[in-house]
């Protein structure tokens, strides 16, 4: 067995460095400093394959250590792989002026650092098992997608692609939305502009990658304890295995994406099948990413607007722009002698979960509450992260009853809901709701305080409460 890559973590916070070397060091021998200088003695000493260094550190930051290291005979080819802050963009420019490799951008995403760290320490063994027509798929799909600035044809490029090289009976890309439902984008057996949603139960092999973000393979669908609650779907099927895999890329602009293939091949998925799948992976995340950020937002101007209102972690609006539109929408209703309501909502006991779990999984827990929050609102509701584990929903033409019961589904919804990598623990939310009618009051500001001091009220009334102010 040949011995594992040495990798060099660099940062001041103790828990970054437990974080990633608890994700990294099955597969690679991980060795941690916490400063400027470490990093440079470190690399001299043990000559890692790859370095991580934050950018903020105190003494010398991770900028000037990347330029030392570039500098030294000894280190200057050792990739290196900043870490910063998406608001700090002029921190990823010194690092790439000062010879950084890459970067990888707060807050944490533990599955796209694990798959930036596999590519960069990728060795030319490799692809050894890679036939010469798998060598120029990549190339030629590298080429293509390239230059495409359509999503759509991206994703049909690959399946089409996929399927002439590799013995399959469905290659298709499948999306979640940002309700959490499952579509098929493109699949080589569905006509251009099909798109099909499914039932996700009927997929544990989907459901399994969305929730590990890791690759699942099912060599076998009939006997796999996996394909258990979905036997009697199974019946009759073309193929015997199904290869999953995520497509990991700055999740916040290109979504979920994930690579199913399922192949008839009695022998289950080969390594050149899994390759081959992992590596179009990758090269489709890069490509989507460029698309996705020239279609959906025409300019840099558009694509910076829309970033400036969003909430960079729940994907709601921002603090500042929910007052924003709290204002023009309690304007209209004051206009037109319509109701509005305005529901508040603060998690219970969000430090326990912290200390608990880790600021990681409390990240998390805010992340899927904005996703069961986007499920349940309607189209016209304004949802926003108002600060910290503080969220926000606008009602407008809603009366009180209407923000009463959509508070309470909310309330049941979260508590009801299976956190990832929270054991059987559940999360509670303490709700207050305020409704303007008949000119009750003279400001929007009088809501957000009525509808806040309600909220306080359900927590001294012992929490996982909804009261109206």
């Amino acid at each position: 067995m040949s011995p594992k890559k040495k990798l060099l973590i660099v940062d001041d916070e103790i828990f970054f460095r437990d974080v990633l070397r608890d994700a990294l060091e099955e597969r690679y021998d991980v060795i941690e400093g916490e400063n400027g200088d470490d990093a440079v003695s470190l690399a001299i000493e043990h000559q890692p394959d790859l370095i991580i260094l934050d950018v903020l550190m105190p003494g010398n930051d991770g900028i000037e250590a990347c330029r030392i290291l570039k500098e030294k005979p000894a280190t200057r080819k050792i990739p290196v792989v900043l870490f910063t802050s998406l608001s700090r963009k002029e921190d990823v420019v010194r690092g790439l002026k000062a010879g950084a490799d890459d970067y990888i951008t707060k807050p944490m995403c533990l599955p796209e650092i694990i798959a930036r760290v596999d590519a960069h320490l990728r060795t030319k063994d490799y692809y050894a098992e890679l036939e010469h027509r798998d060598l120029l798929l990549l190339l030629e799909l590298s080429e293509n997608i390239s230059a495409i600035r359509n999503p759509m044809t991206i994703l049909r490029l690959i399946v089409e692609k996929m399927s002439a090289i590799i013995d399959v009976a469905r290659c298709s890309i499948v999306s979640i939305d940002n309700k959490g439902d499952i579509f098929v984008k493109a699949s080589n057996d569905m006509e251009e502009n099909e798109e099909i949603k499914l039932e996700l139960y009927k997929y544990p092999e989907i459901r399994k990658s969305l929730e590990s973000k890791q690759p699942v393979i099912i060599n076998n669908i009939k006997d796999d304890p996996l394909m258990d609650s979905v036997r009697q779907y199974l019946e009759g099927l073309e193929y015997n295995s199904i290869v999953v895999i995520p497509v990991i890329k700055k999740e916040s602009i290109i979504g979920s994406f994930l690579l199913r293939t399922a192949s008839p091949l009695e022998g289950g998925i080969t390594e050149r099948i899994y390759k081959v799948c992992q590596l179009v992976a990758n090269i489709s995340a890069n490509a989507l990413e460029n698309a996705m950020l020239f279609d959906s937002m025409k300019t840099a101007q558009e694509y910076f607007e829309e970033m400036s209102i969003r909430d960079g972690l729940t994907k709601l609006y921002n603090h500042r722009h929910f007052y924003t539109r709290l204002e023009e929408e309690f304007s209209r209703a004051e206009r037109y002698s319509q109701p509005l309501s305005l529901i508040f909502f603060d998690i219970d006991d969000f430090k326990r979960i912290n200390d608990t779990y880790g600021h990681s999984q409390g990240d998390e827990v805010l992340k899927q509450i904005g996703i069961l929050i986007r499920k349940l609102a309607r189209e016209s509701d304004i949802a926003a992260r108002y600060g910290g584990e503080e969220f926000a929903v606008i009602l407008p033409n809603t009366s009180s009853a209407g923000a009463l019961d959509l508070a309470s589904r909310l309330r049941t919804t979260i508590r009801e809901h299976k956190f990832t990598g929270m054991n059987e623990d559940h999360v509670t939310v303490s709700v207050g709701v305020s409704t303007f009618v008949d000119e009750n009051m003279a400001s929007f500001d009088r809501l957000v305080h009525l509808a806040d001091a309600a909220m306080y009220k359900a927590k001294r009334q012992g929490k996982d409460h909804v009261l109206p102010a």
